[in-house]
């Protein structure tokens, strides 16, 4: 089993920045691939951003390139989410995820453990 924790949502007006955190907790973290995925009221969730398990790879929605980077810590078992330049249309709740195969996903369905989310609004 492995624990996610996501912090670091909260309210910012348009073009503004904001980092989210998710902290693992429980197996090896370096042998998960990372995700993190939003989904808005009365939407689907959608993939935001990969990272693989030695952070040498990373792949991010066409939504999101060039104003999101996430990164990770394995030393201190944690992935990041940097998002700059955000749009009101990135208001959502954010969750990281991991999954063990080193299989690239980009499918909600391909990840196995889930964070509890971090509310993200911006503002127009």
């Amino acid at each position: 089993q492995v624990q996610l924790v996501e912090s670091g949502g909260g309210l910012v007006q348009a073009g503004g920045s904001l980092r989210l955190s998710c902290a693992a907790s429980g197996r090896t973290f370096s042998n998960y691939a990372m995700g993190w995925f939003r989904q808005a009221p009365g939407k689907e969730r959608e993939f935001v951003a990969y990272i693989s398990w030695n952070g040498g790879s990373t792949i991010y929605a066409d939504s999101v390139k060039g104003r999101f980077t996430i990164s990770r810590d394995n030393a201190n078992n944690t992935v990041y989410l940097q998002m700059n330049s955000l749009k009101p249309e990135d208001t959502a709740v954010y969750y990281c995820a991991a999954r063990s195969s080193r299989v690239v996903v980009t499918a909600p369905g391909g990840y196995s453990y889930w964070g509890q989310g971090t509310q993200v609004t911006v503002s127009s």
